[in-house]
């Protein structure tokens, strides 16, 4: 299986992001035949909104169009390791897999900090692919914040 298509969505949206001005994360899920139902960038200073992370977002969204709060069979394709919080919301959501690309060591749920999955308190724990596009999308984080920088 290929993930490289759907993560190239969701580098759509963190360079959509980025051009808005805000940090460069983007996500997209993916239903259990492969199609995209939700895709999102950052925006949590556009919205003034802490927790408008892409991945929020699009879980959000993606309920909405399947009208349920629950995600079974379906992916979440995001540019970095998603925050605890992030991580949080796609066990309640009981995705059935989440794919990465960059790792975030400073602030990441899923492989650094909180590894949120393998608490005993997670209902869930998806499958979890990472390094998919990782160049790329670190690439892209450090030349946002290098231009936030200088």
């Amino acid at each position: 299986m290929s993930f490289a298509p759907h993560m190239q969505t969701a580098l759509e949206e963190a360079r959509a992001a980025a051009a808005r001005g805000e940090v460069p994360v983007g996500a997209v899920v993916v239903d259990a035949a492969g199609q995209v139902i939700a895709r999102a960038g950052n925006r949590t200073r556009e919205l003034n909104d802490p927790t408008a992370h892409a991945e929020l977002l699009a879980i959000r969204d993606a309920a909405r169009v399947l009208g349920s709060e629950r995600l079974t069979g379906c992916a979440l394709y995001v540019t970095l390791e998603p925050c605890a919080m992030c991580a949080g919301a796609i066990s309640a959501a009981r995705l059935a897999r989440l794919v990465y690309a960059a790792d975030d060591p400073k602030s990441g749920g899923v492989a650094h900090g909180a590894r949120v999955f393998t608490h005993r308190q997670a209902h869930h724990t998806p499958e979890v692919v990472d390094g998919v596009a990782a160049d790329e999308a670190a690439a892209l984080l450090r030349t946002f914040f290098a231009e936030k920088r200088g």
